[in-house]
């Protein structure tokens, strides 16, 4: 069986049901049974949706969508502000309830994770049991409900965990591993987004059963290193483990704003104030770094970045903001319409000792 080649491992992948929503609906009754969308605002330009409830998504609205575009979808859409202090205090008590079973944790965001239950604490020795007893402990204690998928590796548990959901729970055994990944649309494989997925439909290929007719090099030579990834798992291998924490590579912070800057003044002040939660984060990770990034979002979507490398480390908001700001004129800023400003920090001094931190990469926490 090609998947044994994973040392039968027992993955748990946990994901949270429209995490911001709930919480939301679970907290203020009145939004109880309705269409809701946190983040995003209907009026002026709007913003972009960041999570919507499963009463919203019956009408087609999505993560990521145009404000606007939901209220078209669904005139009586309800627009909530997010409160990231409150999440950010709940998927805590949400890895409490996981380090019951396992140390091994990988959280990818504030709403999901890998947990890698091979070895476990209370000697259940069932992956399915434990995921079991964690839905109904998050469902017990905080009233939220979440969706579980459970294999012998993180890619198959990943995509099961969103098989059945809301509140659903899939396994998908060793045995099943082979015929699962054969029959998996191309665009459900990781790195596979829209471009890739016409140019592989292109080919005549749409599930893992057409990609398994190719040889390794043949996967590579058309689609880079990933042809390399889609050869081993489409067999089932993926021998990634869970990864108890990931290595910091760049710390920031942006801000998506509710009307658009053209001013430089404008933009200088947005500039500050970003890099001050810039340099909150630095220190909170006793991190220093030597680049130095602006993210620029114009109102017409296009996006650059800007970069400096300093000589020397820094944590100090006004050293960024000063680098910063000349980054942001030296793409003559004045009279383009701007929605987005972002700073990061990035090549941190290797004599600094290296922080770690649980959740992968920054999440947006300002709109």
């Amino acid at each position: 069986m090609e998947a044994s080649n994973n040392k039968q491992r027992k993955i748990i992948h946990i994901d949270m049901d429209a995490f911001y929503a709930s919480v939301e609906q679970r907290d203020n009754p009145e939004y109880r049974g309705k269409a809701i969308v946190v983040g995003g605002s209907p009026q002026g330009r709007g913003g972009v949706v960041a999570t919507a409830s499963y009463e919203a998504r019956k009408y087609g609205i999505r993560s990521a969508m145009a404000s606007k575009k939901a209220q078209e979808l669904c005139p009586h859409v309800i627009f909530v502000y997010p409160r990231f202090a409150v999440y950010k205090e709940v998927s805590e008590k949400i890895r409490e309830i996981f380090r019951r079973y396992t140390d091994v944790i990988e959280p990818l965001s504030l709403d999901e994770a890998y947990l890698d239950v091979t070895e476990d604490k209370q000697g259940i020795g069932s992956a399915i049991e434990i995921a079991k007893r964690i839905k109904q402990a998050i469902k017990d204690e905080l009233q939220l409900t979440a969706s579980a998928g459970v294999s012998v590796n993180k890619f198959v548990a990943k995509i099961a965990s969103d098989y059945n959901k809301p509140d659903g729970l899939t396994f998908i055994g060793p045995s099943a591993v082979t015929e699962f990944m054969e029959q998996l649309p191309v665009e459900k494989f990781f790195g596979v987004g829209k471009v890739t997925e016409q140019k592989m439909r292109n080919m005549n290929l749409f599930t893992g059963a057409d990609l398994k007719k190719l040889t390794e090099d043949e996967l590579v030579e058309l689609f880079g290193k990933t042809g390399r990834f889609y050869y081993h798992i489409v067999r089932g291998i993926d021998d990634r483990e869970v990864h108890t924490s990931r290595e910091t590579k760049s710390v920031g912070a942006e801000d998506t704003f509710p009307y658009d800057l053209t001013k430089v003044e404008e933009m200088n002040t947005e500039l500050d104030r970003i890099a001050g939660l810039v340099q909150a984060r630095l220190q909170r990770y006793k991190l220093k770094g030597r680049t130095i990034t602006v993210k620029i979002k114009y109102s017409n979507f296009k996006q650059i970045t800007r970069s400096m490398s300093i000589p020397n480390p820094t944590d100090d908001a006004d050293t960024i903001a000063s680098v910063a700001k000349e980054l942001l004129l030296s793409t003559s800023p004045e009279g383009q319409p701007t929605r987005l400003l972002g700073i990061s920090l990035s090549n941190f001094n290797e004599t600094i000792e290296k922080s770690r931190y649980k959740g992968g990469s920054w999440q947006l926490e300002l709109f």
